[in-house]
Parts: structure tokens; C-alpha cells; sequence
């Protein structure tokens, strides 16, 4: 992309701190100064990572991050009481119940599924930073209980519907009735969360067969192999897309936190990653690359080189993105048709020269993007990108 290319895309949309600004940002509002961009697409509407940042405390940052959040979905045509899944990243774990109580009132009934976890945050001085998905007004949504189960401690439902796609809660190794740890190494606790996972989907009429994207959060990275046993216990060969990264969680029994989306489509297919010659990828055994089902395209957390790039973050986002781009292009679609990207960087100083090559692929595509500090399960790996597309004509 040329420089008069770029200087478009950014008077467009400035990707700052993996939040969308518009260029005509309101002062006082997200953690850059500016309005965060929602993506509509295929029936659900995308919120990028926001974050309000100082001033506050614990509070007052997630109320005015919430009343963000509400203010983009709202721009769409939707609201917080059509969210169906929130994503919370604390930069500190003490702050997890003082940011519960202002949640919960922006919740009050039927609460969107959530996954929260303890995560370096890209805007300065933020302590809590938020994205969402949501259905429009008026489009269903419903709760997923299974009968027998205590309510959560915590205001979030355990699944919410709509349509045909199922979002799940993050998944901690608690008791379902009690509500405590459940004692065990990562083994143990994976077999849980997993098992936890199963009695949702089945309650709402789904399968893990159905699984079409996971999200992995483990405490420890020594525990991967270990965790991939279990994992490969529950799924078998109906292997969803997965990002598995490290970080700390909300108590410290809980060494694995598992969220899911499950969905139904008329066209399912499992999409390989070519390698750069065209030659066809490796299989892993633990998840596939990517799936295809309906209009939707869902893409494994793609890695650099890192043996090749030792501490050259823009070779390896580089590497990474081209493996995403390759890999849509196997399911006809385009890095243009990406409407949600999660990037998970080790170092969010490595922010710059992330967005340097974030643009020279994407350009002015204005995807609903969150950028977290975390650590990777992959010696020397400095940054993983995961995306979801939505096809805008049938292949």
C-alpha cells in the first residue's frame, strides 16, 4: 500500500490500541479519545476492544466502558439488552468484584454469556477493557440453563441463542450446584470445563460436534500438552478453530478457562491453511485451521515464524496475517470480508508495529478489533491474530 493509501484509511478509521476510532472521535470517550466502530454483519453486530481509561477507579471505568459499549451498539441498531456475548479483560484480578457490581446493573436480567480474564491493556491507564457481540433490536435471543444448575455467581447467563448460533460462557473448573473450585490437575480440570460446556450445548439443542470456535486460557504454558489431551478426549475429530493463550484468571484453583461458539449452517466445510507455495498445511491434531459454515468463517489463531523471526514482531505479524489471508482465500473470501480479529501480542509495546503491518494488509477494512497483552503457548511467538469473516456472496 502506497503512502497516500494509508493516509486514506487512517483519516477513515485510526486503528489505535486495537480499538476502531472514527476520525471524528468525541473527546472523553474510549481509552484514545474516540468513538468506538461497530461491525454489523450476518445478523450479529461486532464491538471492538474499549476501554474508557482514567479518570477512576475499578468503577467508574467500567461504568463509562459500559456506557461506551451501548453508545457503538447503539450507532448499529442494538443495545446491552442484546448482547448475547461479552469479553471483560481486567489489567488487575483484585478489581473483578468492584467491576462485577457496576456491571451487574447495567445487566439487570438476562445477562449476555461472558469470559473474563486478567489481561495487559493496550490504552494507557485503563483498567478494564470490553468488546461484545450482539443481535439487533427486535432479533430473539435466549437464555441456555441446564436444569439442575445454580444460578451463576456472577451476572452472566451460561449460554445465550440466536438464531442458529450458540455463544457459551468462559468455562472455569467450578462445581455447577456449589459453586466451588473443583480440585484436580489440568487434566481434571479440562475434563470439567469441558464436561460444563457439554450440558449447555445440550441444553439448547447442540452437540460439541457443533463447535465451530474455542477460545483457550490457561494459567500455566507448561500445562498445553497436558490440556490437549483431555481437549482431544472431548472433540475427537470435530476439531472447532482455536486461540490458546496465557493468562491469569479469576481465582487461583482455576488453571484453564474454555469459551466456546457453537453453530448450524446449511454449508459446513473445514478449511486448510495452505503454506506459502500453495503446497497444502499440516494437520493439527487439536484443531483445524478454519470452518466454514453458512456465510461465516471462522480462522484459528494464526502465528508468525518465531524460529525464523526471533524478536521481529513485524515479520511475524506479518507471516501470521498472510497465513490468515491465504486461508480465507481457500474458502473465497477476503481479508476485506474479516468483521472481528482478537490480536494477542506478549508485549503491548509491540502495539506500532503491529498496526504498521495491520495496514499494509487491511487497509481502510474497518474489522471490529481487540488487542490484549498475553503470554503465547509457543517458545519465542510475540503475537496471534484469530479472525472471523462473513462471506458477502455464496462461493
Amino acid at each position: 500500500m502506497n503512502g497516500s493509501a494509508i493516509a486514506r484509511a487512517l483519516c477513515a478509521t485510526l486503528l489505535l490500541g486495537g480499538l476502531a476510532v472514527n476520525a471524528d472521535a468525541q473527546p472523553g470517550q474510549s481509552g484514545s479519545g474516540g468513538r468506538g466502530a461497530a461491525v454489523a454483519a450476518a445478523g450479529l453486530v461486532h464491538v471492538p476492544g474499549t476501554a474508557a481509561g482514567p479518570p477512576g477507579d475499578i468503577r467508574e471505568q467500567t461504568r463509562r466502558t459500559l456506557d461506551l459499549l451501548a453508545a457503538a451498539l447503539d450507532r448499529a441498531g442494538s443495545d446491552l439488552a442484546h448482547a448475547v456475548t461479552v469479553h471483560v479483560y481486567l489489567a488487575r484480578a483484585e478489581d473483578f468484584a468492584a467491576m462485577n457490581e457496576i456491571y451487574a446493573q447495567a445487566f439487570p436480567s438476562d445477562p449476555p454469556t461472558r469470559t473474563t480474564i486478567v489481561a495487559g491493556l493496550t490504552h494507557p491507564g485503563a483498567l478494564v477493557e470490553m468488546s461484545a457481540v450482539a443481535v439487533p433490536r427486535g432479533v430473539a435471543r435466549d437464555v441456555v440453563h441446564p436444569a439442575g444448575w445454580a444460578r451463576s455467581p456472577n451476572p452472566y447467563s451460561y449460554g445465550i441463542r440466536t438464531g442458529d448460533v450458540l455463544f457459551l460462557s468462559g468455562f472455569v473448573p467450578r462445581d455447577t450446584t456449589t459453586g466451588r473450585p473443583v480440585e484436580g490437575d489440568i487434566v481434571v480440570q479440562t475434563r470439567v470445563v469441558l464436561d460444563h460446556a457439554r450440558q449447555v450445548l445440550a441444553a439448547a439443542g447442540f452437540s460439541l460436534d457443533e463447535v465451530v470456535s474455542a477460545r483457550v486460557f490457561l494459567t500455566d504454558a507448561s500445562t498445553f500438552e497436558r490440556m490437549n489431551a483431555a481437549y482431544r478426549e472431548a472433540f475427537g475429530a470435530a476439531r472447532p478453530v482455536r486461540a490458546t493463550v496465557v493468562s491469569t484468571l479469576m481465582h487461583p484453583a482455576f488453571g484453564v478457562e474454555v469459551t466456546l461458539v457453537a453453530a448450524r449452517g446449511a454449508r459446513r466445510a473445514v478449511i486448510a491453511a495452505p503454506r506459502a507455495d500453495g503446497t497444502p498445511g499440516a494437520v493439527n491434531p487439536n484443531f483445524n485451521a478454519a470452518l466454514s459454515v453458512g456465510t461465516r468463517v471462522y480462522v484459528s489463531g494464526m502465528l508468525g515464524r518465531p524460529a525464523e523471526h526471533a524478536n521481529d514482531v513485524r515479520a511475524q505479524t506479518r507471516d501470521a496475517l498472510a497465513a490468515i489471508v491465504r486461508t480465507l482465500a481457500e474458502a473465497s473470501v477476503t481479508a476485506r470480508e474479516v468483521v472481528e480479529a482478537t490480536v494477542y501480542l506478549t508485549d503491548a509495546g509491540l502495539l506500532p508495529a503491529v498496526d504498521e503491518v495491520w495496514r499494509e494488509v487491511f487497509g481502510d477494512a474497518a474489522a471490529a478489533r481487540t488487542v490484549v497483552q498475553t503470554g503465547l503457548v509457543v517458545p519465542g511467538a510475540l503475537v496471534e491474530v484469530a479472525v472471523t469473516a462473513v462471506r458477502s456472496a455464496t462461493p
